[in-house]
């Protein structure tokens, strides 16, 4: 009887080992992606007819670009200039509905680069005139979120890679895998730019990443869940967030979403 008592509880004391070592091996493996602090510091009005796709600061102005969802006979595909004070968007350029859905924008070098859907279609524009100069296509299945460093044009198209583009040219310079604790970070949406950083809307979250192009890497994330939350409480039909703009001569950041009432300024260390 003492036998088997013993045989029992060298058993347990096996098993309890062996559960700490794997549940101590799993904690390892799971790394955490820090967390980035924010705090909200102003809201503006905002159309809830803007199905928001592109969203940055340019020579103190806020342009957006929008797309226009069959269901949602409201929304068009537009690119404007947004103002904060009511809220309206002054339309520098319309797409045909029925042949384009308006996806992410970046301007550099006076000219205002925008993506289509699934069209693969990219249009170039005169930021003075908003006059089209030329259009140009892309191998990639979709158009999302469009960027620039200052040299590249970069772009998301839903999957985990970003896609940098010669902006003359308009060919693919190189391909960049994002990965968060080694996992691939997928359905990568709206970007900017910001301070040597790739900041990213992840689609159908509330959550902003900040990538490190030099690797590729999920460095640190936002979730802005209080943000989102609000936005909705205020407009039932608010969508998904989608919109990160960066003013580079006063540090302030601004974020919006698909059909929000409110554009959002808020403050974090970038």
């Amino acid at each position: 009887m003492q036998k088997k008592l013993f045989g029992t509880l060298f058993l347990a004391v096996i098993l309890f080992s062996c559960n700490n070592e794997q549940s101590s091996e799993g904690s390892e493996t799971k790394a955490s992606t820090p967390s980035i602090p924010f705090k909200l510091v102003n809201s503006f009005p905002h159309d809830t007819t803007a199905f928001t796709e592109g969203f940055l600061v340019h020579n103190n102005q806020v342009f957006e670009s929008t797309g226009s969802p069959d269901e949602l006979s409201e929304t068009s595909s537009v690119i404007g200039i947004l103002d904060l004070k009511t809220g309206k968007l002054d339309t520098k350029v319309t797409l045909d509905k029925a042949r384009y859905f308006g996806e992410g924008i970046t301007i550099l070098n006076d000219k205002i680069y925008q993506l289509t859907y699934k069209s693969k279609v990219g249009f170039v524009y005169d930021l003075k005139t908003f006059k089209k100069i030329k259009e140009f296509s892309f191998n990639n299945s979709e158009g999302w979120g469009l960027t620039t460093d200052g040299q590249s044009l970069i772009m998301s198209d839903g999957t985990y890679n970003l896609t940098y583009l010669d902006p003359n040219s308009l060919a693919v310079i190189k391909t960049l895998p994002i990965r968060e604790n080694g996992y691939a970070k997928e359905l990568l949406n709206e970007l900017e730019y910001i301070k040597g950083f790739i900041y990213a809307n992840v689609w159908q979250t509330n959550e902003i990443v900040k990538i490190d192009p030099a690797t590729g890497n999920v460095v640190a994330k936002m979730n802005l869940g209080s943000i989102a939350a609000d936005a909705k409480t205020q407009y039932a039909k608010s969508l998904e967030m989608n919109g990160i703009a960066f003013d580079s001569t006063t540090n302030k950041v601004y974020i919006t979403g698909k059909m929000w009432p409110k554009v959002y300024e808020i403050d974090f260390s970038h």
